[in-house]
């Protein structure tokens, strides 16, 4: 049995430095419990990544952060897969299996269809999909009573993080792109648009957004979650347009936004996501705006004590500002640089969220 030890990310502030508290999932099991003396040492959990690997600054690291956490919490040991490419998803899986896995942890949309067969064949061994619902080959919905969907309505945070780029660019010009057109990535651009389209709205500007139609569900992807050139390259035509506020919705790709910006001397900042990138990423710190942090590390924490604990449940756990499953990082560096009027002005937005008088809708909100 394998375990690998990793500095686990501090997701502990909320937007523009309120505490956070994941209401949205059951509260952890006291370690000291009963129920989890009981349960630990009979227990297996394991992770299967995508191919951004654990090490991505990104989704995949934050969710191995709280299978750690949650396997500290335990006193057990846990396996895991990290995926090499996309063809390796399927096997990954079934050896998590076939290790007699009691609990596997996949994370991210495109290991979905591998997640729903391996669940399928083996109705006994309890499985948390990160970032996607199932459905059958033919996209219509499915439910299954040992899959546990963790999805994220990221558009709610990331319409914060437009409405503050519009309101803190320079130039007038911001840009989004993405890694593959997966639901977990356009709704974070649908989210980002309506927010810069809601400051224009309010200010009688004219901001722009570069990379993404939300109407038509179309923009500038990079084809992929690993070509961190392609990142630059995207960035730097960007940059060449105008922009000077950039989020990048492609995993460890905003490595190569941050080299494009440094080629380019500009005053450029970063709009991260999944993760607070200031911390989990700490090289390029000056460069961040703020990051739209979804709590993966607690969700998967909580989700597999509880398992451990008897408690798993199929129902989706979604993730909302209202119970701080996403949300805005710090403006860390860039708190200075911003008026404060406007970040006044993002509390209050995430207020009128939160009480439905504002609804922030994408086509790829989980339901």
């Amino acid at each position: 049995m394998t375990i690998k030890t990793r500095k686990a990310g501090f997701f502990g502030l909320a937007t523009l430095g309120v505490a956070v508290l994941l209401a949205g999932c059951a509260s952890a099991p006291d370690s000291g419990s009963d129920s989890t003396d009981a349960a630990a040492p009979d227990f297996l959990p394991c992770i299967v990544s995508d191919f951004g690997g654990f090490d991505d600054h990104s989704f995949n690291e934050s969710s191995f952060n709280g299978i750690t956490a949650a396997s500290e919490e335990l006193g057990v040991e846990f396996k895991e897969a990290e995926s090499k490419s996309e063809d390796q998803y399927e096997s990954n899986v079934s050896s998590m299996v076939d290790q007699g896995c009691d609990f596997i942890l996949t994370v991210g949309f495109a290991l979905a269809n591998a997640t729903r067969d391996a669940a399928t064949a083996s109705p006994d061994t309890q499985f948390a999909l990160i970032d996607s619902a199932l459905s059958n080959d033919d996209f219509s919905p499915l439910t299954l009573d040992n899959v546990k969907p963790v999805l994220y309505d990221t558009a709610q945070a990331a319409y914060l993080a437009g409405y503050l780029a519009a309101g803190t660019s320079k130039t007038g010009t911001v840009a989004t792109y993405g890694g593959l057109p997966f639901p977990s990535v356009t709704i974070f651009m649908d989210g980002f648009v309506d927010g810069v389209a809601k400051y224009n709205e309010v200010k009688g500007t004219d901001v722009k957004v570069l990379g993404w139609d939300k109407a038509k569900q179309d923009g500038t992807m990079a084809g992929s979650f690993d070509d961190i050139n392609q990142g630059k390259t995207l960035t730097q035509g960007f940059i060449d347009q105008g922009a000077d506020i950039i989020l990048p919705v492609a995993g460890p790709l905003f490595q190569g936004s941050a080299q494009a910006i440094q080629d380019s001397g500009k005053d450029v900042a970063i709009i991260g996501v999944d993760s607070d990138l200031f911390l989990t990423a700490p090289e390029f710190g000056a460069m961040y705006l703020t990051s739209v942090m979804k709590q993966m590390e607690d969700a998967t924490q909580t989700i597999i004590v509880d398992a451990a604990n008897g408690d798993f449940s199929a129902d989706p756990y979604v993730g909302t500002l209202e119970n701080e499953g996403v949300l805005l990082a710090p403006l860390h560096d860039w708190e200075s640089k911003v008026d404060p009027a406007l970040i006044a002005e993002v509390d209050q937005l995430k207020a009128d969220i939160i009480d439905g008088t504002i609804t922030v809708e994408s086509p790829s909100t989980p339901k």
